[in-house]
């Protein structure tokens, strides 16, 4: 399936609906408003294809964008590939659920997030932050040192209340996973959600969003879902 056949795919696929709530949260035009289901039959029927996700990406078209992270071959991808892939990222669906999502993919994965965290740019911080979230919530707890985890929980303690209101979100998101997901250090997110408490996000003509990694915990604890792990990342 070519680039052409793609976007003429996406525009039939739209819904005016769809289109508004993608902008409600950020997204600008140009778009079409494609449900993430709906792309799921080309998603099938191209698997792969690096050349065409980056055609997309480029386009600047949302929908585009975000079926370029769907079909892209994370391995293929260099850092300076996705450094670029964050530059067009304008908002945090696809900073965050696009870019972030694909790199948790990578072998490169924590390196590049590690980067991103500590580079002073919001979207990039959150979405090294959320790359961790979507890492540790698919990968096997061994991938991973538990000495840097608890490091990292430390510094969203420490971090969190004085954050961008976007990174605010993948950090109080990278509590919820730690507990949930990385079962060394479940005791020591918990503490963290106990000492954060309540989070409040800031957000443009909406009431402002109260964020509590504890409550949520909890409820994962309940349904005895300790130590989940997602077998894809991408859909």
């Amino acid at each position: 399936m070519d680039f052409q056949t793609v976007m003429e795919n996406l525009e039939h696929l739209g819904k005016e609906r769809t289109k508004k709530m993608y902008m409600s949260n950020g997204a600008k035009e140009p778009l079409y408003g494609v449900a993430t289901g709906a792309m799921k039959p080309m998603a099938k029927e191209i698997r792969t294809d690096q050349t065409l996700a980056d055609q997309l990406y480029d386009t600047g078209n949302y929908d585009a964008m975000y079926f370029a992270g769907i079909i892209a071959e994370p391995n293929g991808m260099k850092e300076a590939d996705y450094d670029r892939w964050m530059d067009q990222a304008y908002f945090y669906m696809l900073s965050d659920y696009v870019v972030a999502v694909t790199l948790a993919e990578a072998d490169i994965a924590q390196e590049v997030a590690d980067k991103w965290i500590d580079s002073g740019e919001d979207l990039r911080m959150s979405a090294g932050w959320s790359c961790y979230c979507w890492l540790l919530g698919s990968r096997k707890d061994h991938e991973f040192s538990e000495e840097k985890i608890a490091v990292m929980l430390e510094r969203v303690e420490n971090e969190i209340h004085s954050a961008p209101d976007r990174m605010k979100a993948s950090m109080n998101n990278f509590i919820y996973t730690v507990a949930t997901s990385f079962k060394p250090l479940h005791e020591k997110a918990v503490e963290t959600s106990e000492k954060v408490g309540i989070v409040e996000m800031h957000r443009e003509n909406r009431k402002p969003a109260k964020l509590d990694a504890k409550e949520n915990i909890m409820k994962q604890v309940e349904k005895g879902r300790i130590g989940f792990k997602r077998k894809y990342v991408r859909c």
